[in-house]
């Protein structure tokens, strides 16, 4: 949660869930269990989201090849 006095401490969750919700077409009556939540959040999120999806805030770069880069430039 955000700190007092400091709007933008949560932007960045509130970002992440935005753009799942927009991204995962989730069913609008939900999963048929928790067991398929938690893959489906799984795959979105170590199969796409880290891996694949551009992110603006890392250059436009997945964040793999970010820190790749960033382990590369330091050696």
């Amino acid at each position: 949660m955000s700190r007092a006095d400091d709007p933008y401490d949560n932007a960045w969750a509130e970002s992440f869930w935005s753009r799942m919700k927009a991204e995962l077409d989730m069913p609008k009556g939900g999963y048929e269990s928790i067991e398929k939540l938690k893959s489906v959040l799984f795959e979105y999120i170590d199969g796409y989201y880290n891996t694949r999806r551009l992110h603006s805030s890392l250059n436009y770069l997945n964040p793999v090849a970010f820190e790749a880069e960033y382990y590369q430039q330091t050696g």
